[in-house]
C-alpha cells in the first residue's frame, strides 16, 4: 500500500496538469479570436452575401425554361385521376343530400373538378370562382347567382296564366342581407334549379379573409345552393369554425392528391429565383383583362391610349373618360363607367389619385413600354 504522502503528491500532480490543459484551451481561445477579422469587416463580407445581390434571370425566361422540363410518372398520374372518376357517383349522391365536397391533397384540382362538373353536374347551374385570383368581387358573384333565381322565377309565373307579380320587374339592386334572405326563401324538388358553386382554392388570397368566408358560408346554407370547392394551404381548416364546418358549410372531406402542377394558379405568384420586372405584371394584367367584358376591354383601352398619348400628365380625369367612352357608345351612364372601374380597381389594374387642380384621375401603374405590349397582347 503506498504511503499517505505518495498519493497526496499524485493527486498534486493531476490537479497541476488538468490547470495546465484548461489554460492551454483558453489562450488558444483568445489566441483564435485575435485572428479573426473585426466585426465591421464581418458585417461587410455577411453584406455582400445576400440574395438581393445576385444576378437572377428573368422570370418570363425561367417560366419558358420550367414549362421545358418534361414530366415525370405520367402514366401513373393519369392511372391515378382515373381512379377518382369512379367516385363521381358518391359525390354527386352526397351533393344531393345537402352535403358539400371539400377537395384537398398535393397537386392541382383544377383540370378534376372541371371535369366532375362537365360530366356529372349536368343538372346543377354550375358557377364557378376562381379563388386563387388576387381579387374577387364576391358580392357581384352572389348578386349573379340572386338573378338566376329571379329569372327562373318569372319564367315560372310566365307558365301560369293570370298572375302577376313583381316579380315581372328586374332584380332590385339589394344589400347583402336582402340577398342570402332572397337565397334561403327559394325552395324547389326539380333539382335543374338547384346551383352549384365551383370554388377552385377556397383557401385562395382573394377569399381567406373571415368576411369572405362568412359570405360564402351563408349562400352554402340556402336550400338551392350546393358548394364544391379545393384547397391547398396547411392552414385552410383554420378559416371555419364548428358552426362553419358542420352547420353551413358541411364539408365532406376527400383526399385527392393529383400531383399536376400548379401552372394556372401560379401565375399570380413571383418565382422565388426570377428577378422583378414589368413582365410578370403585363402578363396578370392579360389574364385579368381578357376574364372582363368587351365593353370593359374598350374602357380599359381608351385609358391606356390616353395615357400612352400624354405621359407627362398626372392621369385622365374621370370625367373625361365618361366624355370619350359617351361618343364611343361604350357606356351609357356615369353608373355604367363606375362599375366597370371597381372592377379595374379591385384587379389593381388602374390607380386613382387627386390631380392638382382637385380632380380625381386614373392611372394605369405600367410603364409605357409595358402597356403598349398589353394593347398588343390584347387585340
Amino acid at each position: 500500500m503506498a504511503p499517505r504522502g505518495a498519493r497526496a503528491a499524485a493527486a498534486a500532480s493531476s490537479g497541476s496538469e488538468d490547470e495546465e490543459e484548461e489554460a492551454g484551451f483558453s489562450r488558444s481561445y483568445f489566441l483564435a479570436k485575435e485572428k479573426e477579422p473585426s466585426s465591421g469587416k464581418k458585417r461587410a463580407r455577411a453584406a455582400a452575401g445576400k440574395l438581393s445581390d445576385l444576378n437572377l434571370v428573368d422570370e418570363q425566361v425561367l417560366r419558358a425554361s420550367l414549362a421545358e422540363i418534361p414530366p415525370k410518372h405520367e402514366e401513373e398520374v393519369d392511372a391515378l385521376t382515373r381512379s377518382y372518376k369512379d367516385q363521381y357517383r358518391n359525390w354527386l349522391f352526397e351533393l344531393r343530400c345537402g352535403f358539400g365536397l371539400l377537395m384537398y391533397g398535393f397537386g392541382s384540382k383544377k383540370q378534376l373538378l372541371e371535369d366532375f362538373a362537365s360530366t356529372t353536374l349536368t343538372d346543377f347551374t354550375v358557377i364557378v370562382i376562381n379563388g386563387y385570383l388576387p381579387s374577387i368581387n364576391l358580392k357581384q358573384v352572389i348578386a349573379t347567382i340572386a338573378e338566376m333565381f329571379w329569372d327562373q322565377a318569372k319564367s315560372k309565373r310566365k307558365r301560369q296564366p293570370g298572375t302577376r307579380s313583381q316579380l315581372s320587374q328586374p332584380f332590385p339592386s339589394q344589400s347583402f342581407d336582402d340577398i342570402i334572405s332572397f337565397l334561403k326563401r327559394q325552395t324547389s324538388d326539380d333539382v335543374d334549379d338547384q346551383v352549384c358553386l365551383l370554388i377552385h382554392n377556397i383557401d385562395g388570397p382573394a377569399l381567406r379573409d373571415a368576411e369572405s368566408q362568412q359570405c360564402l358560408a351563408q349562400v352554402s346554407c340556402c336550400p338551392q345552393v350546393r358548394v364544391v370547392a379545393s384547397t391547398d394551404h396547411v392552414n385552410a381548416p383554420l378559416l371555419w369554425d364548428k358552426k362553419m364546418v358542420h352547420t353551413q358549410y358541411r364539408w365532406s372531406w376527400y383526399h385527392v392528391p393529383t400531383f399536376a402542377p400548379y401552372k394556372v394558379e401560379c401565375v399570380f405568384y413571383p418565382l422565388i429565383l426570377a428577378s422583378g420586372g414589368h413582365a410578370q405584371t403585363t402578363k396578370t394584367a392579360l389574364v385579368v383583362l381578357q376574364s372582363l367584358t368587351p365593353n370593359a376591354q374598350s374602357v380599359f383601352r381608351v385609358l391606356a391610349e390616353y395615357q400612352l398619348a400624354n405621359e407627362k400628365e398626372e392621369g385622365m380625369p374621370v370625367s373625361s373618360l365618361y366624355t370619350k367612352c359617351r361618343e364611343r357608345f361604350l357606356v351609357s351612364s356615369q353608373v355604367t363607367l363606375n362599375s366597370h372601374l371597381t372592377e379595374f380597381k379591385d384587379h389593381d389594374l388602374v390607380k386613382i389619385r387627386k390631380h392638382s387642380d382637385g380632380q380625381d384621375c386614373l392611372r394605369i401603374p405600367l410603364v409605357s413600354d409595358a402597356l403598349e405590349k398589353l394593347l398588343q397582347e390584347l387585340g
